[in-house]
């Protein structure tokens, strides 16, 4: 159960998206009927303001998520509670107003269905003495790096303002299959978000969706997304390069990279799945090995939302990265 009222602000992945539906993919276990009872009553508010099911979503609302009771079911393992576990995250720049740390793989921003803590609860019950903390922005689960937090209401709105706008700077540092040629391309191609036949969730280039998308309901909202790439350094069947997002949808690195040819390295959607699994199963022996995706959040520069100061912050590559280049060299 959800045992508090929370403020949540919706990033710019989570624009346009209708309200049931974050509700739904947000509390998977809990009925329908459930979450539709909370919107009809009023215990939904966005902005402060009560909504319908049918209103959507947009970047920078703030959304009030009332407390949510998950049935509990037969299974033992469905009924069994993981407590949050103490992590020391590595902080890079903290002040009355921002709190940035260098968020680890492997560990979701915020928690959900089958997550019980992600970053942000962790944080929370870390530092029970702020009386606001939200994300600024959001990472994949197993990408690493900067990950920027609020600690003032005013402080994430004018964040949000300056990603709106496109003032701020994000640069990744991904590891992909194949030799680059290019020392700088821009990609600008336009994205669109589709659920498979299984019931998963993609992203897929819009002109390339082709009838992946043809069974879905209605026409997917398509999505402008650019994209900077930069060479960094190059081997015989891998490339190292930097990415500097100018938009900021969902998985748009991974799906850009994988449309041109250039999938990233251990990728487990968009990937080159046999590639992964041999990197996989080299941590057994001596080859070249990597058990999660390459894709590393190295810096983020903005303006700092009250002083107006100029803040450039920076995330070294993790130990497992750093060994893969290791073993390339």
């Amino acid at each position: 159960m959800n045992a508090s009222v929370v403020i949540e602000s919706i990033v710019e992945d989570g624009d346009n998206q209708r309200i049931d539906n974050f509700f739904f993919k947000r509390f998977k276990n809990v009925p329908k009927s459930h979450i539709y009872q909370l919107l009809r009553s009023g215990q939904v508010r966005v902005n402060g303001k009560r909504v319908n099911f049918h209103y959507r979503l947009h970047a920078g609302d703030l959304l009030r998520i009332p407390p949510v009771r998950t049935p509990l079911t037969k299974h033992p393992q469905q009924r069994k509670k993981y407590p949050a576990i103490s992590i020391a995250f590595d902080i890079l720049f903290e002040d009355d107003a921002l709190l940035a740390i260098n968020k680890p793989s492997g560990m979701a921003v915020h928690g959900g269905s089958g997550v019980s803590f992600g970053v942000i609860e962790q944080l929370r019950a870390q530092r029970q003495e702020y009386k606001f903390l939200e994300l600024v922005h959001r990472l994949d689960r197993e990408t690493s790096g900067v990950l920027m937090l609020a600690k003032k209401r005013s402080a994430l709105v004018e964040l949000h303002r300056q990603i709106r706008s496109g003032q701020t700077e994000k640069h990744y540092q991904v590891m992909v299959k194949g030799k680059w040629s290019n020392p700088i391309q821009n990609v600008k191609l336009p994205l669109i978000k589709y659920m498979t036949t299984e019931g998963e969730r993609r992203v897929a280039v819009a002109a390339a969706a082709g009838t992946a998308i043809s069974h879905g309901r209605g026409a997917p909202k398509v999505m402008a997304a650019h994209t900077l790439f930069k060479q960094v350094k190059v081997w015989q069947n891998f490339s190292m390069l930097d990415a500097e997002l100018k938009t900021g949808r969902t998985h748009q690195i991974r799906v850009h990279l994988a449309h041109l040819g250039y999938p990233i390295v251990g990728d487990d959607k968009y990937g080159d799945f046999v590639l992964n699994k041999q990197l996989a199963r080299n941590r057994r022996s001596a080859g070249l090995s990597l058990a999660r995706m390459f894709l590393h959040a190295s810096c983020l520069r903005i303006k700092h939302p009250l002083s107006g100061q100029k803040l450039g912050l920076k995330a070294p590559l993790p130990a497992d990265l750093q060994t893969f280049i290791t073993q390339l060299e």
